[in-house]
């Protein structure tokens, strides 16, 4: 049986979707991802930050995204996420808005500044308004639905709903191109999608040619030595995350237990009260220090967990 080594982690991801020479694996899954007209699909493209070596996969903060550029001058940015960082939203405006910005140059014209796309793919439940896997945001205004304009466009892909769906058969690897992309991401985990995949590449050049490089790329020994490297960084960022949730919960229902005891001799309800501030205050804390220690920024550990910076920056010292 084959090992695969999983294109959830971004490092593997790059290697082939961010790859020079992989070029028509990037626009294939573009254009099923954007939806173009077929007067507008894709067809060149430029990989602007294909660099990718051994000092990466071992860099918890590093961000292993895929940025490229298409002949008409559309800017895009691919990244993959396997745990919620809390700020996705504004993380991925932060983003978009660099890329947007850095066109500018001196005696440039506002109207020469081309669309820029952010696509983020999470391997976690995000947009709990909606149960659809693919959502795409631009800018309407509020009353008549109209766009302001189409430069900004935000996607967010969530595996997690995608797979559920599959698993009902509400979907087609076959039938759906956008489908099939994003599952080749679980083929190295799941041997039916894999096998599906194998078959429809056989019809399909450039998944065919997706599936050999994944396969050459999972077989090289100092690939795999690097992607275990950043893989186990990524999953010990994972856990840590969960670990924080998990003192925060604990914190909290401490704290009320704790606020119902003292507050016996002023009313139940009022100890209540007292308790679940306090348990949110030392979970809030204690998320912090964790955060910190994974090398977090403090603006982000602010907006995480409602605590001020100067409050985090007493934690820190």
């Amino acid at each position: 049986m084959k090992e695969f080594i999983s294109l959830k982690i971004d490092y593997a991801f790059k290697l082939i979707f961010g790859k020079e020479g992989n070029e028509a694996i990037l626009i294939a899954f573009l254009n099923a991802a954007l939806k173009l007209p077929q007067e507008s699909r894709i067809e060149e493209i430029t990989i602007i930050n294909p660099e990718l070596n051994k000092e990466y996969p071992e860099d918890k903060k590093s961000i292993l995204d895929v940025r490229a550029i298409t002949s008409q001058g559309m800017q895009i940015n691919i990244e993959i996420q396997l745990s919620n960082q809390y700020d996705m939203e504004k993380r991925s405006l932060y983003y978009w808005a660099q890329m947007y910005s850095r066109q500018i140059r001196e005696g440039m014209a506002y109207k020469e500044l081309t669309k820029t796309v952010s696509i983020n793919i999470v391997d976690f439940n995000y947009l709990k308004q909606t149960s659809n896997y693919h959502n795409v945001f631009h800018l309407y205004e509020d009353e008549e639905k109209f766009q302001l304009t189409d430069v900004l466009e935000i996607h967010f892909m969530e595996l997690p709903k995608l797979l559920a769906k599959w698993r009902r058969r509400e979907i087609s690897l076959w039938e759906n191109e956008l489908v099939r992309w994003l599952l080749l991401l679980e083929g190295a985990d799941n041997q039916e999608i894999l096998q599906i995949l194998e078959e429809i590449a056989m019809k399909d050049p450039v998944l065919y040619q997706a599936m050999n490089a994944w396969e050459e790329t999972s077989e090289d020994p100092r690939i795999r030595e690097a992607y275990f490297d950043r893989r186990k960084a990524i999953l010990d960022e994972k856990a840590a995350i969960r670990e924080a949730e998990l003192r925060l919960q604990e914190a909290l229902e401490e704290g009320m237990a704790k606020g119902i005891a003292e507050g016996r001799a002023k009313g139940i309800a009022e100890g209540k009260a007292e308790g679940k501030a306090e348990g949110r205050a030392e979970g809030r804390a204690e998320v912090a220090k964790k955060l910190l220690v994974l090398g977090f920024e403090i603006t982000k550990i602010a907006e995480a967990t409602g605590l001020s910076e100067e409050e985090i920056s007493g934690l820190k010292d």
